[in-house]
């Protein structure tokens, strides 16, 4: 449904890098009511582009025309702003990470739940149409049984300065595996240098094991030749490759029916042609989530990416970071 009514108010707190994109999409849905930044010329800027009011965020969190906040700062300030804002009683989008500590993201988990607000947390891919097929394809059992995964995200830069690669890339990957292997990891280790600012990781690897005997790893890299982001799920029944930088978009999901032939004594690959596999080509994913939000906020449900999934994911990170 679309809010041209405005029956959730929702405020953009950071037109940042990432924010800008959070607002254009917002407006589009028509549920937009004001825009947050500490710049106040950013603020203004965007409040007229949109035809939204800027306000400050004790404004905000004041005004009973905004029932619903959209955080877009950087980490270390989301459990703040979440917590203020649930006390307010709004509901709460929060980029990802939800927080950089189990405390911080319990802390606003356990706020939402005990004043009845909506928490979402912004893994973007949950709501890729293309994933959003492979993940019913694996429900389904076309896959078979997940026996490993992995996801490659990496290119030449953002180089960041305040938080390594495995904070800025891979909270997504964390999210996908999560959600494929339905459970979380019972074992995380993880390892990463850095070469363009000390202290900071430019490349970081990470293996998990499942409790159900799959395992995975997720390899992000922004000091790397070109840029890949690829996802490959095998099973036992069938491999599927999700590659969202390949420049056809019907080629992003593919289906591989490979087989094994044991019959001579030794295992012998039976290799099959790719099958595209369909899925909305024309939703865009921010789209997607910035919707579902939307809905979530007004029939209170429980979003997709909800806070038990991002504690999860956090959780899985904080492991991989602590190796």
């Amino acid at each position: 449904m679309a809010f041209k009514g405005k029956e959730v108010g929702v405020a953009v707190i950071g037109c940042g890098h990432w924010g800008k994109n959070l607002v254009r999409n917002f407006s589009e849905l028509g549920a937009l009511v004001a825009v947050v930044d500490p710049r106040e010329d950013i603020a203004a800027k965007f409040a007229k582009d949109y035809g939204v009011e800027a306000l400050s965020l004790d404004e905000v969190l004041a005004s009973d025309a905004i029932s619903a906040v959209v955080i877009a700062v950087p980490a270390e300030l989301h459990a703040k702003i979440a917590l203020d804002a649930i006390a307010a009683g709004k509901d709460v989008y929060v980029e990802k990470p939800v927080a950089l500590t189990m405390e911080d993201a319990s802390a606003i988990a356990d706020a939402a739940s005990a004043a009845d607000r909506v928490l979402m947390v912004g893994h973007l891919l949950q709501y890729h149409p293309a994933f959003e097929a492979l993940l019913a394809a694996v429900r389904h059992g076309d896959l078979g049984t997940i026996q490993y995964a992995y996801s490659n995200r990496v290119s030449t830069g953002i180089f960041r300065t305040e938080e390594n690669v495995l904070w800025s890339l891979a909270p997504h990957d964390f999210s996908l595996m999560l959600a494929l292997f339905d459970e979380a990891p019972d074992h995380v280790e993880g390892t990463g240098a850095g070469w363009v600012t000390p202290g900071i990781e430019d490349e970081y690897r990470v293996n998990m094991t499942f409790p159900s005997g799959g395992r995975a790893h997720i390899f992000a890299s922004w000091l790397h030749p070109f840029k890949e982001q690829r996802l490959v799920v095998v099973g036992t029944k069938a491999m599927a490759v999700f590659e969202d930088t390949h420049p056809d978009k019907e080629q992003k999901l593919r289906l591989y029916r490979h087989g094994i032939d044991r019959s001579t004594g030794r295992p012998v690959p039976v290799k099959a042609d790719a099958e595209i596999l369909p899925y909305d080509m024309a939703a865009e994913p921010l789209a997607q989530e910035c919707q579902h939000f939307l809905d979530c906020c007004a029939s209170r449900a429980n979003p997709r990416t909800d806070a038990k999934e991002a504690l999860a994911v956090l959780q899985a990170m904080i492991m991989a970071g602590a190796t």
